[in-house]
């Protein structure tokens, strides 16, 4: 039997999981009729959004696909079946996404409901709705992979048609993140800058006509376009080692091709194992204190990297594979782990970085900035040196395959590390939809318990992604090295570059220094994107309030698909410029100014784009939870001016951490994987130089 029916086995058996945590779910109550009318709400809006931005991907995926398999007509490098990838690897992205999205909207009420009861039933709803999330991702990845390798394992080209399937994913992703971002944290930013700072009035009061669409954003941007952004990820991971395969089998690492086309699916699939048994171990007493929540998170990623490790070396033993490499796999789940818990330093209310940015807020808004900024500078430093730390094992042990097989064994645990951040918006919205309906205030006080842990949850799986990002693009990088025959690897695994590729050499220089260039142009664009987008809101809301009578009074109701409209179309209309930079930077620079440029190019982005993603994402949770701290009770509570201050940071770092920074991670990874897939071509391009 092919081992890889294995990780076949594997896939099925997380979704067998997915379908049991589904119908867990969809068994809860859903709440009063007013809980579900808002949540029915949430749920339109969402679905009209995807609905809307998927259609405007399809065309994109389409034209793409069209210009591969003209490529592949005329080059004899590439053919129709990497087009065929292509489109595959973009519907299984999309598919994640949209199957995520559809069962958060559904447990949101459901979660309000649960946490009537006790915490734990609301921890308990809101965790399992992420597990599906979580478990969906690396289940579609996986058998697509599997179902790419029994097509195509046999085809010369192979190697040139995986790298489409992740480029077909990346693609998506980018779009979902960006599109995503955009709308959640216009309608977010929007709807704290005229309620809670303008008005005065709480948050989540259904007099804001944003709201809603403060909701709807949550579940488009943070589930939807997260579930795409981590499934690139994963699938990435994987196709880094597959394509660093041969170089594997040269330096003795692993006896042939196929055990390491082997290595890193079956790492994979019992990654996928140990993220089932970790999920069910997640519970809690009924204290809403945050340390007890997040012990129990805590709970399932830890037992299911322990589970993972033992996995992996029994696979690395039974394929006869070199023993460092389990080293490798090791070091990329210790850094995993390290990463999140250091995020979760930076940005929980628990530790003092973001409780002396709560303490800056009693001195005004800019003293909030000032002191976030720093914060989020600061903690850039734990991560940069765990991935270096994660990369010098990995190289050690196991050569540059052994770098790609890294990134794998920190991807391994995504079923449940993904789940842990899919269940925070999960928790926003039902927090949202307790004030709405008017339930009682210990309710909201379980809900904001859960909604703060979800907070953390959220930086640190955006950290443990920036991570995982930064050893995929490193992999696939060395990946379009090696093709587009910039190095060679020596025996015992270290990289021989040619000399055109020194640092003193004019075109990578120039290459570097546009690198690094681009993730600020990025970011930028996304952050005015957001901007605009915001002030399109508060003239909404404000013009609600004008010409509704009774509706600030409470008599009347908010427009609320307005919003929701205005959001879905500045989202759509302003995600394509970033995105299509991204698809045509990497080309340009190829074309232009040469494949030795274009390596140039990939590490320079990837150096700038690490810190600027990093610093974006604990500074902007970092400033939310520091606005959650106040909202506690502490340092003069809601409505102080300390509160005051510290909700214009939280406006300021929402798109910092939920869509230019998070973006950043799709961005790098899909110019490299460009370049990987378009290495045969690119590669006979001598540039100006």
């Amino acid at each position: 039997m092919d081992l890889v029916w294995i990780a076949v086995i594997s896939g099925i058996l997380g979704a067998a999981a997915v379908a049991y945590f589904v119908r867990s779910v969809l068994r809860e109550s859903p709440g009063t009729p007013r809980i579900r009318e808002i949540s029915t709400a949430i749920q339109e809006g969402a679905m009209a959004f995807i609905g809307r931005e998927y259609r405007t991907l399809a065309a994109v995926v389409i034209v793409v696909a069209i210009i591969l398999g003209l490529l592949g007509a005329v080059s004899p490098d590439l053919s129709w079946n990497a087009a065929i990838a292509f489109v595959f690897g973009a519907v299984c992205s999309m598919a994640a996404g949209y199957a995520g999205m559809n069962i958060a909207v559904r447990a949101n009420g459901r979660t309000t409901a649960a946490a009537e009861k006790s915490l734990n039933q609301g921890l308990r709803v809101s965790f399992r709705a992420g597990a599906v999330m979580g478990l969906t991702v690396v289940s579609i990845g996986i058998i697509g992979i599997s179902i790419l390798y029994f097509v195509w394992h046999n085809d010369p080209q192979f190697i040139v048609i995986v790298p489409a399937y992740a480029t077909g994913a990346s693609l998506v992703a980018l779009f979902a993140r960006v599109g995503g971002g955009i709308f959640t944290k216009g309608a977010d930013a929007g709807s704290d800058l005229v309620g809670k700072v303008e008005a005065g009035i709480p948050e989540d009061d259904p007099r804001n006509a944003a709201v809603v669409a403060d909701f709807v954003g949550d579940n488009v941007g943070d589930v939807c376009g997260m579930g795409a952004d981590l499934f690139e990820s994963y699938v990435e991971s994987i196709i880094a080692s597959m394509t660093l395969a041969a170089i594997a089998v040269g330096i003795g690492v692993v006896a042939d091709i196929q055990t390491a086309w082997y290595l890193p699916i079956l790492i994979a699939a019992g990654g996928i194992i140990a993220s089932i048994i970790g999920s069910f171990m997640v519970k809690v007493g009924e204290t809403p204190e945050m340390g007890a929540l997040l012990g129990a998170l805590r709970r399932g990623t830890l037992s299911s990297s322990i589970l993972t490790a033992a996995f992996s070396f029994l696979v690395i033993f039974f394929l006869k594979a070199d023993i460092g490499l389990f080293w490798a796999v090791l070091g990329g789940l210790v850094a995993g782990v390290l990463m999140g818990e250091a995020t979760s330093y930076f940005t929980s209310y628990s530790f003092k970085p973001t409780r002396e940015i709560s303490e800056a807020s009693t001195f005004g808004a800019g003293a909030t900035v000032i002191r976030g900024l720093a914060v989020g500078l600061e903690s850039c430093w734990p991560s940069v040196i765990l991935v270096g730390f994660a990369t010098v094992i990995a190289y050690k042990f196991g050569g540059f395959y052994g770098v790609a097989i890294a990134a794998t064994g920190m991807l391994s645990t995504l079923g449940v590390t993904l789940a842990t951040d899919a269940y925070g918006p999960v928790a926003d919205n039902a927090g949202g939809i307790s004030t709405m309906a008017g339930l009682p205030p210990e309710v909201r006080e379980k809900t904001d318990a859960l909604d703060s842990l979800g907070n953390t949850t959220a930086a640190t799986g955006k950290g443990f992604a920036i991570g995982a990002a930064i050893l995929n693009a490193l992999g696939l990088i060395l990946s379009y090295g090696v093709a587009a025959g910039l190095v060679s690897v020596s025996p015992n695994g270290k990289i021989v570059a040619t000399p055109e590729l020194s640092l003193l050499n004019a075109p990578v220089i120039v290459g570097v220094i546009l690198g690094g260039l681009l993730p600020a142009i990025f970011v930028a664009m996304t952050m005015k994107s957001v901007g605009i987008t915001t002030g399109m809101i508060v003239e909404e809301v404000r013009r609600q309030w004008r010409e509704i009578p009774g509706l600030r009074e409470g008599t009347a109701k908010a427009q609320y698909g307005r919003c929701v409209d205005i959001c879905t179309r500045a989202a759509l209309r302003q995600m394509l410029a970033p995105a299509l930079m991204t698809v045509i930077a990497p080309v340009v620079v190829g074309i232009v100014l040469g494949k030795y440029a274009l390596g140039g190019f990939l590490v320079g982005a990837l150096g700038t784009g690490f810190i600027i993603a990093i610093m974006f994402n604990n500074a902007g949770g970092a400033w939310d939870n520091a606005k959650k701290w106040i909202e506690a009770g502490n340092l003069g509570g809601k409505g102080s001016d300390a509160h005051k201050a510290a909700v214009v940071g939280d406006t300021a770092g929402d798109p910092m951490k939920d869509t230019s920074g998070p973006s950043l991670n799709i961005m790098l990874k899909l110019m490299a994987v460009i370049s990987l897939l378009l290495a045969p071509v690119l590669s006979r391009f001598t540039g100006i130089f």
